[in-house]
């Protein structure tokens, strides 16, 4: 029997990361409209870090995550819109009214071992009749046992399905299989999983992934996303038709959706020093553009402090702890000199 896999895009979520926040209504249009066109079973929109997260911890969005919804709403004929949240960062309200513009998929996202936080959240979008998924983040920091305990708390709540975020793309295929492996053989909801480039591991974690029983594969065009981005879902599209499964999207559509992508990029989206010690260190993705700016406020390699932010253990949430890593670096940089 050939493998069904659904393919969710995150271009215009994860990849909000990669652009400062800065998509606009008519880019977000386009991407989604062709997105739509190309049979993705979900269109993920929202900033970066999830509804509510335009801000001065995690960086002001260009446009309100409403008005891009709306956008993106008003193209979309057969797949579903989604949008993340984070709580403590997004609100019920923020849920209800991403409803009343047409969100349908609803991904609550806590750190691995914080899926407690997030079960109103869950509820609450099942009571408005959305496909409610728990979002399990950071998951290089649990062991399986501890991932499964966690994902029984999002099942219980009404979650639709649980998927596993590699966040910080410090996994590799192995550690992928145990950590999918162990939900498939005993939850009776689909399996997802969601991958990050930064040891070039994103589309063969993501084959790992399906190969123990996952359903929902994130991915987003060219791999726009934080750090050396997300799956680059083209590329997982190319190697799922090589492998005889299916997905219900066509190769050609997306590889047209992807020169939608490309001048909206303001970066390469390649594995640079930076982003490799991200994957090395187990640093969250979405700490790269903060630590590059608090890199030059404070005269400090950003390897360094990417280096520091793992050895902490930071996590999702503590953007504000990159600045006080770097002047702490910054301080010692000083006292060397001066001896």
């Amino acid at each position: 029997m050939k493998r069904r896999i659904k393919l969710v895009d995150v271009t215009l979520r994860d990849g909000s990361h990669a652009v400062g926040h800065s998509f606009t209504k008519e880019q977000v249009m386009r991407i989604a409209g062709e997105l739509d066109r190309s049979g993705v079973e979900i269109i993920e929109v929202t900033h970066g870090d999830g509804l509510g997260g335009s801000s001065v911890n995690y960086g002001f969005s260009a446009v309100s995550d409403m008005d891009l919804i709306e956008a993106a709403a008003g193209v979309i004929r057969e797949a579903k819109l989604g949008a993340l949240l984070l709580p403590g960062i997004g609100t019920i309200r923020d849920l209800e009214e991403a409803y009343e513009r047409g969100v349908r998929v609803l991904r609550v996202a806590t750190h691995v071992t914080e899926a407690d936080v997030g079960i109103q959240h869950i509820q609450a979008a099942k009571r408005k009749g959305m496909c409610a998924v728990g979002f399990l983040m950071m998951i290089h920091m649990a062991r399986p046992e501890k991932i499964l305990e966690q994902a029984r708390i999002f099942a219980d709540a009404g979650a639709d399905y649980i998927n596993l975020a590699d966040s910080a793309g410090h996994l590799v295929p192995d550690e992928v299989r145990e950590r999918v492996l162990i939900l498939t053989e005993h939850l009776n909801i689909p399996v997802g999983f969601h991958a990050h480039n930064n040891l070039g591991l994103a589309v063969a974690n993501s084959i790992a992934a399906i190969e123990e029983g996952a359903v929902y594969i994130d991915g987003s065009l060219g791999g726009l996303g934080a750090g050396a981005g997300n799956t680059q879902i083209e590329v997982l599209q190319a190697v799922i038709q090589r492998y005889g499964w299916e997905s219900g999207a066509d190769l050609g559509c997306l590889l047209e959706a992807e020169k939608e992508v490309v001048p909206v990029m303001q970066r390469p989206q390649v594995i640079d020093p930076d982003s490799l010690m991200l994957g090395y260190s187990g640093v969250y993705s979405s700490f790269l553009l903060h630590a590059k700016r608090a890199s030059q406020k404070f005269d400090v390699d950003t390897k360094d402090i990417l280096v520091e932010l793992g050895k902490r253990g930071m996590v999702g949430g503590q953007e504000d702890m990159i600045v006080d890593v770097a002047y702490e670096l910054s301080k010692r940089k000083g006292a060397r000199r001066s001896i």
